[in-house]
């Protein structure tokens, strides 16, 4: 991969699930592998969650954001999260599908993005409990009390706080 460079440091936040295989072993070895990438440094984690399929079947699925500062510009990262989740054995074969490894750019700083291959903000976390939840404990600010208030009916459990990365 061929790392495009953004000047300054830029704070994103990023979506992790998984409800196939060893979940949450799938999720520490995606952070770790985050936080590896060249020019990006781990700053925060949320607790992880469970919560049920939304417009899926399959197993529950193991949920967290996290808080990075990198210096990859949005796409790269992007192509850096496809080959993750590759690594860990993701396949595509229909939309929603369960999946071992599931990592969206949610926020990358104050951009708005539009391209065939990525949309931030991203365009479905409004609608989804286990993205609003997490992303609320690291960066309240960035979620409104009315959005937390509309997905209030799905089903979502926290399970572990924050340290469940050392695990």
């Amino acid at each position: 991969m061929q790392a495009s460079w953004a000047d300054d440091p830029t704070l994103a936040w990023i979506g992790l699930g998984a409800n196939l295989g060893e979940r949450d072993a799938a999720l520490r070895q995606a952070v770790r592998a985050i936080a590896a990438l060249p020019g990006t440094q781990m700053r925060r984690v949320s607790s992880l969650y469970r919560s049920a399929p939304v417009d899926a079947g399959g197993p529950d699925y193991l949920n967290a954001v996290l808080e990075i500062a990198t210096r990859l510009d949005a796409h790269a990262l992007l192509a850096a999260l496809q080959d993750i989740e590759h690594s860990a054995g993701r396949e595509r074969p229909y939309r929603n599908a369960p999946r071992t490894l599931d990592l969206d750019i949610l926020l990358y700083g104050e951009q708005c993005i539009t391209t065939l291959a990525l949309t931030v903000p991203h365009p479905r976390m409004h609608e989804r409990a286990f993205v609003l939840q997490p992303l609320a404990e690291l960066a309240p600010e960035r979620v409104p009390p009315e959005a937390l208030r509309a997905v209030a009916g799905q089903a979502i459990e926290r399970c572990q706080d924050g340290g469940w990365l050392a695990g």
